[in-house]
């Protein structure tokens, strides 16, 4: 089969779902035509993933979170308002995307969580199937429990990832353990697509901490307790423009430039993870066995999701700020679940072909019963021919 992938390309986390899911594919004999990578511009695609896609890469100017300066949270009316005033760009990326995927024919899109991914499926109608991929969509699922008290922040996140999946045929939703199916809602629960390279990891522990921002201003807070504990090993890996390379704090705090590879390097020896609450990051922390302190940034409604699951799931402890010391203490206490998260791991490939093949056999089984119905007919005809000439006979 043929596949083209649509990817919010805002962060790592889909991206890197993006060049898993490629791998197992082509693994399988199946052919990637492209990705069509939505970004803030439309014009730059991180480096990650340009190096690790071998594949057409296109970008499109497609909608994007917005955040406060000064307390580093959500901003969702600044999110709306960018939105808004970006509505003639996003009407030509919804152009774009339909010419690219009539040039690239594919038998199935894969969408991981854009929403002008599912605006496009459901204006266009190509009669290609949709298939969407996120962990987002376990939000949805009936047994997810949610935080209380945030019933506006639930409406509008769910109803942006409704948006993604418009004229979807199945939504996959990534977990961090395993759910039922809820198959009314067309939500079936896989597995997480992590990077192969994290099979190859052999892990130690070393006497630092590993700590990743999805902002870089949330440094600071890191700063700020290492100043009152500077005995302590702080590696941390921030996406600030002003450092192209280590930037050394103090003899015990280094921030380091986005790089995945380094990243999983010292998450294999690191004692802890302490991060915002994404799930790719919590994920390969689970596989490598690594506690996690989980900090959700203010007013994020779905990493506070992520949060209280990857808790229930075994990974760590949550916190407001990146305080670190309750995370020390908790250290010596955190029990090992890393064989039952890679247990379910493993089941990661074949879930997701059989979800994607049962389309077509679905799809082959309607074709059948079609055409069967239609042979039934010819009888149903010659039937009816050969009454219409004998009734005259029998009345005589």
């Amino acid at each position: 089969m043929r596949f083209l992938l649509i990817i919010q390309g805002e962060g790592r986390g889909h991206l890197t779902q993006a060049i898993a899911l490629t791998e197992i594919l082509e693994n399988n004999g199946h052919t990637v035509a492209g990705a069509l990578v939505g970004t803030a511009t439309g014009r730059e695609i991180p480096t990650f993933f340009s190096e690790n896609f071998k594949n057409t890469i296109i970008p499109f100017s497609s909608p994007y979170l917005a955040y406060c300066q000064k307390t580093k949270a959500l901003d969702i009316p600044k999110t709306i308002t960018h939105t808004f005033l970006n509505l003639p760009a996003y009407i030509r990326s919804l152009k774009k995307i339909q010419i690219h995927t009539s040039a690239l024919k594919p038998d199935v899109i894969i969408n991981f969580y854009d929403v002008l991914g599912g605006l496009h499926q459901f204006m266009f109608r190509p009669k290609i199937p949709m298939v969407c991929i996120a962990h987002q969509y376990l939000l949805l699922h009936p047994d997810f429990h949610h935080p209380k008290n945030h019933w506006l922040d639930k409406v509008l996140v769910n109803t942006n990832t409704r948006i993604t999946a418009l004229g979807s045929t199945k939504k996959l939703a990534l977990s961090f353990t395993p759910f039922d199916d809820a198959k009314n809602q067309k939500i079936f629960a896989i597995p997480p697509l992590l990077r192969s390279e994290l099979s190859r990891l052999s892990t130690n522990v070393h006497n630092y901490l590993l700590a990743y921002v999805t902002q870089h201003s949330l440094a600071e807070q890191i700063m700020a307790w290492h100043d009152k504990n500077p005995d302590t090993e702080v590696h941390c890996f921030w996406d600030n423009p002003t450092y192209n390379d280590t930037f050394h704090y103090s003899p015990n705090l280094h921030f380091h430039k986005i790089n995945g590879k380094k990243f999983l390097e010292m998450m294999q020896n690191c004692r802890g993870l302490v991060t915002t609450a994404g799930f790719e990051s919590v994920c390969e922390a689970m596989y490598l066995g690594k506690p996690t302190l989980m900090i959700p940034v203010p007013k994020h409604y779905e990493q506070a999701c992520n949060a209280i699951d990857a808790k229930r799931a075994g990974a760590g402890i949550t916190g407001a700020s990146f305080d670190l010391t309750e995370f020390m203490n908790y250290l010596p206490t955190h029990k090992d679940i890393s064989r039952d998260f890679q247990s379910w791991y493993s089941h990661g490939s074949f879930i997701f072909l059989r979800e994607i093949e049962s389309l077509f056999n679905a799809s082959k089984r309607r074709t059948m019963r079609t055409t069967f119905r239609r042979l039934d007919v010819v009888p149903q005809l010659v039937k009816r021919l050969a009454l219409s000439l004998v009734w005259p006979l029998t009345r005589n």
